[in-house]
């Protein structure tokens, strides 16, 4: 069966599916998981929770944890920023929280985050090798804890500061100072960097075990707290608290009189297109009531409740009008708003979940327009579109002919994806800029188990493929722009399967770069990594560091030994995940790894490289979560402890060297932390516990203490992207600027990344080998064996003219240019003459029976002809016939009513000047009966035959079959009968016409 799944680049640990673990949630985002009927997922999974489409950008201030373990985020909603946020939530993947084994899963709103309860608190990685990285039990031993004074809950307080030098692992003066109130009569030189912190307590809510934080962002002061008890035996959330902070973080207000003493809320969810609309969803406040959304436009400072009669699994945003929602219900219907959830219309019943989507701007027609995956039988789906606020069975289009699989539509960007399994063999269909779908074609050789769609990025599909003679490997595939032809980039991407059983796949998109990426790749039994400049047309292996971390020479050689990264995407979304790359901060990449012969989960470090992969560095032993700050010109380091922790470390200088700072005066069990990556408050916000009795702790961290002033001309260099000294990369030379390593001065949000760029001349890398062709030792392109290169042109159905292919197609987003003849782009050629071809016919919504009446919509489509010059004509079989001069007038279908039932021989036929070709269906048109005559003696003689006749309204010509009972015997014939009767007794004759949807 095929899979497809949406996930955004960084897709280790998350592409379409992800299960060991400890009896508690860990907030983890995925796009699908894996089933006996699943198909095409989103990078956006989005499954129940609030998911925007795609294009929104995902709140980097918005984080989601929870004492217990979260499963999946919604698909591939579609992939929404495509790429993993430099915060480690993946953009536009919403985030489903689930409980261990056997519990029932709560979902969770895509923009927020769950912190947990610290007695199973960890973060679970999607690969296959073992998790070190686990924390201790909240033990009521932990006297370290104990002692902290518990009668400021709920009182912010100041916190102290510590400055340490790190160089490597050495550490060199320790200095400490205090914020606040300590500060007074102490306070050190505000030339000495330093960090003010303070700590709120959420008072009495110690027994709650799931929290939701939204920092509304664009520099926004009002963070909101949303904390809850979930009974895990009832699979409900018991009580639930609300809190509001209006300067970052400093104090909180609990809301809970505000929106009601006695409302208990389960989801908070956020507005992507404006953070200060903010919607949360209730219980009943009795048995057997009726539950209520709660609407805020002024960032949680007052709410309007509006009850509903539904039951809120999951949320869609519009990715532009920001009062447009869709609702998808546990009964499987969607729903819609167009006023932010006060009022709500049901758009359309037997919803396949997570399969709804709204327009793509600029691609659909109206803004209005939903994609909906709708179940009309086991294993069998039909793709509908229709506008939200009308979706009846007349405003309905079915844009794919006949049936497609349950759980394969896909929505994104310009494609829309879906597939068929005939004969246990599944097909892949693509649509590209809204035109009728075409079948995805991989090389002959290739017969694909499993597929699954890795991004859409820049008008092309990179796709893993598991080929026939693969079991726990796939490979990649990339696409030409309308996704239709494929060819390979790299075989035996390592894969895994993740605790959901969804599938892994190891494949990092850097940012900031274009065509970079990296990949771990099982070579000869061993899992490498490697690294490719210019969109997958070349790979190689990472160069180690020529030291260790203490300086010591490690002697690794290429290409015996190398650096091998761990690719996965965090799943915690409140982490950063073993890797990390940032756009503001274009060829620094930081990640988890290991040096030797393959990749491995023991002796692991952290590595930095700050000239996009050609040297590395290590800067730590252990393993920690690493967060761009200031625009990216400094890194936050939090070490992955088994014990709880009171410092983090700073570096200004491209992790040359630490500085090591005390953020809590007692040691804490730290969940996660927030930030807003984008804005200039210089903010941090800790979460986390004292102990397994404390409340939750929330700190608050001004870095802007690090920094002396704002950055000038003089403050920044220069440096040229190359690969391994070649300097021409993506068919351009280019010069980047960034902040002189070590300067204590603040970023600019909107300083320029790129210094200068000039376009090289192309060679044979900045082109890939087009559909049919294979990249030979020399670099170039030759026919493969299955493939011949003079046969008829592929896009001459559409055209006068075609381009021929040299065996070259150049890499989207490649800037080369090509000087004097041209050697690789293809020529312009007419077309020659073709009979036509392969002609098919459907009705629009697959089926072979429509009621009498109604609009029937053929849909007429040619493999292979000059589309052009080939006339069609449509015989409808009702004395009807129509002819249009070429295909191109038939792209919306064509329309007929039939105004009597019977079954219909429709006939399509194309002809050119070359030849013909024809196709025919058969048309079951049918009406309910609505009155029935029977005509029968009232006495008749035993032993002789009496006629008796049935007459129905409407007429329905050849398409009724009437059964008749006499007595306990019955026969089936026309409604006209003879009858004998053998007894001189009074009988019972029944009769019951059926046929179509009689």
């Amino acid at each position: 069966m095929g899979l497809w799944s949406f996930w955004s680049f960084s897709l280790l640990a998350f592409v379409s599916l992800l299960r060991p673990f400890q009896p508690k949630f860990v907030a983890q985002a995925e796009i699908s998981s894996l089933g006996a009927t699943d198909r095409f997922y989103r990078l956006e999974v989005t499954p129940l929770e609030a998911a925007v489409t795609r294009k929104s950008k995902v709140d980097n201030g918005t984080k989601v944890f929870s004492a217990f373990e979260t499963e999946e985020a919604g698909a591939l909603k579609p992939s929404n920023g495509k790429h993993a946020p430099e915060s480690g939530l993946w953009d536009q993947a919403p985030i489903r929280v689930k409980t261990a084994p056997n519990y029932p899963e709560i979902p969770a709103e895509k923009y927020s985050d769950m912190f947990e309860d610290d007695q199973r608190r960890r973060t679970m990685f999607g690969n296959s090798f073992p998790d070190t990285r686990k924390r201790a039990k909240r033990s009521a031993g932990a006297t370290h804890a104990e002692n902290v004074d518990r009668s400021t809950s709920g009182e912010a307080q100041s916190g102290e500061r510590l400055v340490e030098t790190v160089q490597g692992v050495s550490n060199s003066r320790v200095e400490y100072r205090r914020a606040g109130e300590e500060a007074r009569g102490s306070s050190p030189r505000q030339s000495e960097p330093h960090l003010d912190t303070s700590t709120f307590a959420l008072s009495g809510d110690s027994a709650h075990n799931q929290a939701m934080v939204h920092w509304s962002g664009h520099n926004s002061s009002v963070i909101l707290i949303l904390t809850k008890l979930y009974d895990v035996s009832l699979g409900v959330v018991t009580e639930s608290s609300l809190w509001r902070s209006s300067d970052y973080g400093s104090t909180y207000t609990k809301l809970n009189d505000k929106v009601g003493s006695r409302t208990v809320l389960s989801y908070l969810y956020v507005c992507p297109t404006n953070k200060q609309k903010i919607m949360m969803l209730s219980y009943p406040e009795v048995p057997a009531g009726k539950g209520a959304v709660l609407i805020s436009s002024d960032e949680g400072a007052s709410f309007e409740k509006h009850p509903i009669n539904f039951n809120i699994l999951s949320l869609l945003f519009h990715p532009a009008k920001e009062n447009w929602i869709l609702a998808y219900s546990d009964e499987s219907k969607l729903y819609s708003s167009m006023d932010f959830g006060r009022k709500w219309q049901l758009v359309h019943d037997n919803v396949m979940p997570g399969r709804f989507y709204w327009a793509v701007m600029g691609l659909d027609r109206e803004s209005d327009v939903v994609h909906i995956e709708t179940r009309i039988a086991k294993g069998r789906a039909q793709y509908v579109k229709c506008r939200a606020p009308r979706c009846t069975e007349a405003d309905r289009q079915y844009l794919f002919p006949g049936h497609v699989d349950t759980n394969s539509l896909v929505v994104q960007d310009e494609y829309v994806f879906t597939q068929v399994t005939k004969s246990g063999r599944a097909s892949y269909f693509v649509s590209y800029m809204r035109e009728s779908f075409r079948q995805m074609e991989l090389p002959k050789y290739c017969l694909p188990k499993d597929m699954h769609i890795i991004s859409t990025d820049e008008k092309q599909v990179f796709a893993a493929v598991q080929e026939w003679n693969q079991n726990n490997t796939y490979s990649l595939y990339i696409s030409d722009s309308p996704g239709v032809y494929f060819t390979l980039s790299l075989e035996n991407l390592r894969t895994s399967r993740g605790p959901a059983g969804n599938l892994l796949v190891d494949f990092y998109k850097v940012e900031g770069i274009n065509g970079m990426y990296l990949a771990n790749k099982l070579v000869d039994n061993h899992i490498k990594s490697f690294i490719t400049y210019n969109k997958g047309q070349t790979w190689a292996l990472l160069p180690a560091p020529a030291t260790d971390v203490a300086g010591n020479n490690l002697h690794c050689i290429l290409p015996f030994c190398s650096l091998h990264l761990h690719l996965e995407m965090s799943e915690n979304p409140y982490t950063s995940g073993p890797i990390t790359s940032k756009k503001s901060v274009p060829g620094i990449i930081v990640a988890t790894g290991n040096i030797g012969t393959e990749l491995s989960s023991t002796n692991l470090g952290m590595f930095i490289t700050s000239d996009a992969g050609n040297s590395w560095r290590q800067i730590f032993d252990e393993e920690h979560n690493v967060w761009f700050l200031d625009n990216g010109g400094a890194m936050l380091a939090v070490l992955h402890a088994t014990t709880p922790i009171r410092h983090l470390q700073i570096s200004l200088d491209e992790g040359k060297k630490w500085d090591r700072h005390s953020f809590s005066l007692a040691p804490l069990y730290v969940d996660g932390v927030l930030m807003e990556p984008e804005s200039d408050n210089h903010i941090i916000t800790f979460f986390g516990h004292f102990s397994h009795r404390s409340e939750w702790q929330l700190i608050k961290i001004n870095y802007k203490g690090l920094f002396s002033r704002r950055c000038m001309d003089g403050d920044y260099q220069t440096w040229h992207l190359h690969n391994k000294g070649e300097l021409c990369v993506m068919g351009e030379k280019q010069i980047y600027m960034k902040r002189r390593p070590g300067n204590r001065c603040m970023l600019a949000q909107d300083y320029s990344r790129i210094y200068s760029s000039e376009p090289c001349v192309c060679t044979v890398y900045d082109f890939e080998c087009d559909y049919g062709w294979e990249r030979q030792a020399d670099g170039k392109c030759s026919p493969a064996f299955w493939f011949n290169p003079n046969g008829a042109a592929k896009s001459c159905s559409s055209s006068q003219s075609f381009l021929n292919s040299k065996g070259y197609r150049k890499v989207l987003s490649n800037n080369c240019k090509e000087v004097g003849r041209n050697v690789y782009s293809p020529k312009k050629q007419a077309c020659r003459p073709r009979p036509p071809r392969g002609l098919r016919l459907s009705t629009g919504h697959g089926e072979l029976s429509a009621a009498v009446g109604s609009n029937v919509t053929f849909m007429v489509y040619l493999d292979d002809g000059d589309s052009q010059r080939t006339s069609i004509a449509l015989d409808f079989g009702d004395g009807i016939k129509i002819t249009y001069s070429n295909l191109s007038r038939t792209d919306d279908g064509i329309k007929h009513i039939y105004r009597t039932t019977g079954i219909y021989r429709v006939t399509a036929s194309a002809e050119n000047g070359q030849g013909s070709d024809s196709v025919t269906l058969f048309l079951h048109i049918t009406s309910p009966v609505e009155r029935i005559y029977l005509s029968a003696p009232i006495v008749a003689v035993r032993g002789k035959e009496a006629n008796l006749s049935v007459v129905v309204w409407p007429s329905h010509t050849r398409t009724l079959t009437f059964f008749w009972w006499f007595d306990n015997s019955s026969e089936s014939s026309s409604g006209r009968c003879c009858y004998r009767s053998r007894r001189p007794l009074m009988s019972t004759i029944l009769t019951s016409p059926s046929g179509g949807r009689t």
